[in-house]
Parts: structure tokens; sequence; C-alpha cells
């Protein structure tokens, strides 16, 4: 953005904007510290040209991109309006939100604010909310439904989000317990080769689960919790032969169950709980020739009312930058050479026929 003592008039069509920035809201809020969110946005619309001059801010340039502009400016006033700041992840995926709405990728009526201003969970001085649009779409299905899949790469928030949506639950009294559960089974290693009692083998598997939990709850008062009976960490054998009432179940890394195992799981059900099933259909870890129960499971019970499919993308990581990049190269890479998961789809196809 360009500081300026006057605003030229646009050039023949062309379009321009202008608006103020509320007095409430100091400059630096907008633009951000060393005016790193207006670096993020002038990055974002090169064809635009951004004027400030006190608290008036311009945009002349193609009519497209400078209604974005607009409207990105509006939406950051409404997010900054709810006493949350805008950081250089929040512009940008706001403008991403904004463009998939031009482009009429986006079906519902969802805007930036809406969904960077949702809170589901105050922990320990931070709030956790949704970061993306996808994402907010998935918490508001586990509102809805009863059977909740988030499927997606990894570093979509599909667990952590289920566990903070798991917490908001038990501390609101929705339900009286919580469960945590993920097949053993991780990148060929087997419980039997591993050193130490069951309970040592089983808890590197069951890990993930305890430290999102030290996230969302106060640390002194999990082992009480857990020693009670309200929240409960267990690998999925354990559910065998259980009925789960007035709970909120949490099934990870879903992606590594067998057919089996996911019927099972999914037969647990009891009254007044709710299931959330997260996985990434891209890391099965099973033993060659075991079919993905969560590969399945999207044929059998896909438009079953009340279960409901988040389908969440490379768009909807929230790690580093990187690891987005990195998923979709890993999708292009399987698309041009046939491969899917490491394994030649023709051989895949022929062993589950053979099934």
């Amino acid at each position: 953005m360009t500081q300026t003592p006057t605003a030229q008039p646009p050039a023949r069509g062309q379009a321009r904007a202008q608006f103020t920035v509320p007095a409430a809201h100091p400059m630096v809020t907008v633009l951000g510290s060393s005016d790193s969110l207006l670096r993020a946005i002038e990055k974002a619309f090169p064809a635009v040209d951004i004027h400030v001059r006190g608290n008036e801010v311009s945009a002349v340039g193609e009519a497209v991109e400078v209604a974005l502009v607009q409207r990105l400016f509006d939406e950051m006033m409404l997010v900054l309006r709810t006493g949350q700041p805008m950081t250089e992840d929040a512009v940008e995926r706001s403008i991403a939100m904004l463009r998939a709405s031009g482009n009429g990728e986006g079906d519902g009526p969802e805007t930036p604010a809406e969904v960077l201003t949702q809170n589901i969970l105050s922990s320990r001085g931070r709030t956790i909310r949704p970061k993306t649009l996808n994402q907010k779409r998935y918490v508001d299905a586990i509102d809805k439904n009863t059977i909740v899949f988030g499927i997606g790469p990894a570093g979509t928030g599909k667990t952590y989000l289920a566990m903070a949506k798991a917490v908001q639950a038990l501390q609101s009294k929705q339900v009286s317990r919580i469960i945590l559960t993920r097949p053993a089974v991780e990148a060929g290693e087997r419980l039997g080769f591993l050193p130490g009692t069951l309970y040592e083998k089983i808890d590197p598997y069951l890990r993930p689960l305890y430290d999102a939990l030290h996230d969302m709850l106060d640390p002194d008062s999990i082992p009480k919790l857990m020693a009670s009976g309200t929240i409960e960490v267990a690998p999925l054998a354990y559910m065998r032969g259980r009925t789960l009432n007035d709970a909120f179940i949490i099934l990870d890394e879903a992606q590594n169950t067998s057919a089996e195992q996911m019927k099972m799981f999914l037969t647990r059900l009891g009254f007044d709980s709710k299931i959330v099933i997260t996985g990434d259909v891209t890391q099965v870890d099973l033993p060659s020739g075991t079919k993905s129960g969560l590969r399945q499971v999207q044929d059998i019970l896909e438009g079953l009312d009340d279960v409901h499919f988040s389908r969440l993308t490379s768009q909807d990581v929230v790690r580093h930058k990187l690891v987005g990049r990195i998923v979709d190269a890993y999708e292009k890479y399987d698309d041009e050479n046939g491969t899917e998961n490491g394994t030649h789809k023709g051989a895949r196809d022929s062993r589950d026929k053979r099934k």
C-alpha cells in the first residue's frame, strides 16, 4: 500500500473504491506491524493500486479486483470489531474465501468474518476456532449430526477441532464423558515387536490424543477425569462388545481400520451420544491386501440421514504453509503416475475385486 498525499482518478476502464477505517481501529491493526498485512494484500492483488491517506483507504484497478479489496477491508473491520486481531494468515485465508465465493465455488452464505470469529473453546488464555470455510462447515456439521466423518490430509484440524467440540460438549453437560480411540496400527509397526507392558506398547499410538487434551484442559485435571472415567483414551480393540451412551466419541486415524473394525465401531453408538471419525485416506498403513474401512464406509453410508461427510483439502491445512504445498505435490505425483498411497491403482483395484 502506498502512502500518498493525493489520489489520482482511475484510468479509463478501471474502477475506484474508497473507504474510511473507523477511528476505533488504529491503522496498525489494519495494516499490521511494519505494514505486514498491507504487503500480504498487495501481493494478493497485484493489479490494484491501494493508497492510504490518514485513515482513508482507496483502491484503483480492475473492477472485479477492486470489489474484492473493498469486501476484504469490510470483513477485516468486522473481525476487528470483535476484538480479535487480524494476522497475515487470517488475511490470506479471507482473500481465498472471497475469491472462492466470487468464482462461484462457495456454496453457502458464510463470510470470512463469520468463519474467523466462530469460537469453539477458550482455554488457557487462547481461543480455538475454525480458520477456513471447510473447517467451519465441519464444526457446524458436528453440531447438526450424530455421526460425522472428517476426511482430509494432515494438518487440516480434523482431530483437533473434534477434540475441541468434545471438550465443549462435556463442559456444557451435553454429554457425561469423552471417549477417544485409535487403531494401534502405524507405518507398518506391530505392537508385539515393541518392548514393555501392553499399556506401554499402546501409549505411543494414543499420545497425539493426550497432547490435544493438554492444549484444551488444565493438565492437573486430566488424570482425575481419566481416573473417574469422564475421559477415556483407549485403542480401538477395547471398544468391541460395548454400547457407548451419553458420550462424545472420537475415532482418530480411521484410515487404519479394517472394514470389519469400522462396522464394529459404528455399531457401538448408544443413546444421547455423538461420533466423530477422522482420517486421511491417502495415508493408509494397513497390511497389504487389507481394505481401509474409511474408504469403504464412504460408499456405504454416503447420503444416510444424520450422517455427514466433511471433506477437507490442502487449502484447509493450518500448519506451516509448506505442508499444504507438499500435500498438493503428492496428489499431483499420484495422479501423473497412476498411484494411490504408494500402490499402483490397477493392482489395488484387482485386489479389491478378488475380495
